[in-house]
């Protein structure tokens, strides 16, 4: 199985030059957040495929115009292709807008979803904007990681853990593959495609 992993920046290839069949293959479209609600919608069509999204920190208008034909999985637990789901999207709060968090507030959240946690067995892939604390997040405040993400992968060893937030073109050691533990993390800024049945290799 093959998901193509979005986040914070439209790809041209995939909208501006996009040509029939560039996504053939593709079974599962994860979107973590920043992206254009017409973007999301034009890929669903095109594609025919599932297509699950977060909320990420700069997405102020999905409540008025939600992605068309995509399901928001924020703060829910999906099963889609057999494939257990977790949505957390939104950033660490650090202007007070939309979609931003404190560390308690993301805590809390993760408490309520404990139940449904435990009814599904555990999660196959955390869907976030942010990164963990210490895994791909940035040096200023803006970007830091989460630590009650740390704290869900160490109890629930997801297999991936999928982020945006922090932009690879930042700066070029921000590697896109780490791991802790079982849990592949992944930063999927712009487009990334991970086949399912081929796991990326750690970068650091």
């Amino acid at each position: 199985m093959k998901l193509l992993l979005l986040s914070d920046k439209e790809s041209e290839y995939l909208w501006d030059y996009y040509r029939p069949g560039r996504l053939d293959g593709i079974d599962l479209i994860l979107s973590c957040g920043d992206l254009s609600s017409k973007y999301l919608t034009f890929l669903v069509t095109m594609t025919g495929k599932p297509l699950l999204y977060v909320h990420g920190n700069h997405d102020k208008t999905y409540d008025l115009h939600p992605p068309e034909g995509c399901d928001c999985v924020e703060d829910r637990l999906m099963t889609v292709k057999g494939l257990r789901i977790l949505g957390l999207g939104g950033s660490i709060q650090y202007s007070g807008g939309p979609h931003q968090y404190t560390e308690a507030q993301m805590a809390r959240r993760i408490r309520r979803l404990r139940y449904r946690l435990w009814r599904a067995g555990g999660v196959d892939i955390v869907l976030a904007h942010s990164p963990m604390l210490g895994y791909g997040d940035g040096e200023d405040y803006a970007h830091q990681g989460f630590e009650s993400l740390l704290a869900l992968v160490d109890k629930y060893q997801p297999k991936y853990l999928i982020h945006g937030h922090v932009h690879v073109n930042y700066g070029f050691h921000i590697p896109r593959v780490l791991q802790r533990g079982e849990t592949i993390i992944i930063n999927a800024y712009e487009r990334y495609v991970l086949d399912l049945e081929q796991p990326p290799e750690p970068e650091a």
